[in-house]
């Protein structure tokens, strides 16, 4: 893998050689990337002889508490630390990772999104990226580190959720190859699986059948959605909602597809998936959010019905849009 931006990854490394301490962090309600990710950089400043404060103001999900060092990330709200510089790993502003206390730091910024904005005193930011791992792993390997297994697992880990299990638009050569070098440097990628895929609390479970019991489709679009009750009925965590929006995306002759969850202050949160070249991220900036082309979110006020209203003719438009243009080609 080589950085589009090498002088950028240069300042990271030159930043982390001459530092000793640093808070890492990563948006709130973590995924496989931000946590596998945060957990592989944490690794690896304490091999490099440096102290790293792993930071998050949600929980590791529970499917990634059996990563090695997992039992290592602190939970607050607040930054109280003994480091001076943060390293923020796939988030567009520090309002994202939902920690007070980060904006009086120096900043490292990594990230890979299509929407990732240049608000730290250096900012790494890779749109080729199919995941901000592959940025620790490149950083990594300017440093001189050793890539470990218990590196490698969390690296894989965050490799695999972020493009979809490989299925994703940033999926290339170039990520098959990561995951091949993953996987020799002791990275095990059945064991993995299982813990990402195949233990699943229940409630879990319970919370997908009342999303599908909302399951619709006009032509090309489907969404489904569950409100604040759905989530109390089945006890379901935040995390629970993770993964539900590929059922309606994986609709034969679906290319377009969102999740619509209701929070607690009846805000409605959007979690948009796409097929091919239909990009989501330009939905999801249209109304405050981001992501990546085939994968993004936002935040709508609700109630639902009317963020159902809102969100609907956009999404018509766009992969009308995209007809448009290939009939026109």
């Amino acid at each position: 893998m080589i950085p589009s931006d090498p002088n950028a990854m240069r300042a990271v490394a030159e930043a982390v050689r001459k530092g000793s301490c640093f808070v890492v962090a990563s948006h709130a309600r973590p995924d496989g990337d931000a946590i596998g990710s945060m957990l592989a950089m944490g690794m690896l400043l304490e091999q490099l002889g440096k102290h790293a404060d792993m930071i998050s103001c949600d929980r590791v999900p529970l499917l990634y508490q059996n990563l090695p060092w997992a039992n290592r990330v602190r939970i607050a709200q607040h930054v109280e630390s003994p480091c001076s510089t943060a390293i923020l790993l796939e988030c567009d502003g520090t309002e994202r990772t939902g920690l007070k206390g980060l904006d009086s730091m120096p900043l490292i910024n990594l990230d890979h999104h299509l929407s990732g904005r240049r608000f730290g005193a250096i900012n790494w930011i890779e749109c080729s990226a199919s995941a901000v791992a592959e940025l620790v792993y490149m950083l990594a390997i300017e440093l001189g580190a050793t890539i470990t297994p218990e590196m490698a697992t969390c690296l894989y880990t965050a490799l695999l959720t972020d493009t979809g299990s490989f299925c994703y638009g940033t999926t290339g050569a170039g990520t098959f190859d990561l995951a091949h070098q993953l996987v020799a440097m002791g990275a095990n990628p059945t064991s993995i699986a299982q813990d990402v895929y195949f233990s699943n609390p229940l409630s879990k479970l319970l919370l997908l059948g009342a999303a599908l019991g909302n399951l619709h489709r006009e032509g090309n679009v489907a969404w489904l959605s569950i409100t604040q009750q759905d989530m109390e009925r089945t006890h379901a965590a935040e995390e629970d909602c993770e993964g539900i929006v590929n059922y309606a995306v994986s609709i034969a002759g679906v290319d377009l597809a969102v999740f619509l969850r209701e929070l607690p202050d009846h805000r409605v949160r959007l979690s948009l998936r796409s097929k091919g070249a239909v990009n989501v991220a330009a939905v999801a900036e249209e109304f405050g959010g981001g992501g990546h082309e085939n994968a993004s979110g936002c935040t709508l006020d609700g109630p639902m019905h009317e963020a159902i209203d809102r969100i609907l003719p956009v999404l018509h438009r766009t992969v009308g849009g995209l007809k448009d243009a290939h009939s026109a080609g």
